[in-house]
């Protein structure tokens, strides 16, 4: 499937992208060959695959919530640029 021109431009106002004129010539090339490939992926036949909802089916993937020692405070706040009361200085952002 070739992309033209306009299709190409508005992809990329749909991506909020500006692209120069190299670039729609280029980026209609390579979609034109991506969506070719779908069509090609589309002529296989699917008919006894079971759908999946993963590739790869996980379990346990959650640890046991552990309680750690953390790093001593001095030590986290010795390479702070600013101090105050035990916490890092920083500047405001909303006023």
């Amino acid at each position: 499937m070739k992309l033209d021109r306009d299709q190409v431009q508005h992809i990329a106002w749909l991506a909020r992208l500006g692209l120069t004129e190299a670039e729609i010539e280029k980026f209609s090339l390579q979609l034109s060959d991506i969506l070719d490939n779908f069509e090609i992926l589309n002529e296989v036949d699917t008919s006894n695959v079971t759908p999946a909802t993963q590739a790869v089916y996980l379990q346990n993937v959650f640890r046991e919530d552990e309680a750690a020692n953390s790093y001593p405070q001095a030590d986290i706040l010795a390479n702070a640029p600013e101090e105050d009361e035990s916490c890092f200085k920083v500047k405001a952002i909303l006023e």
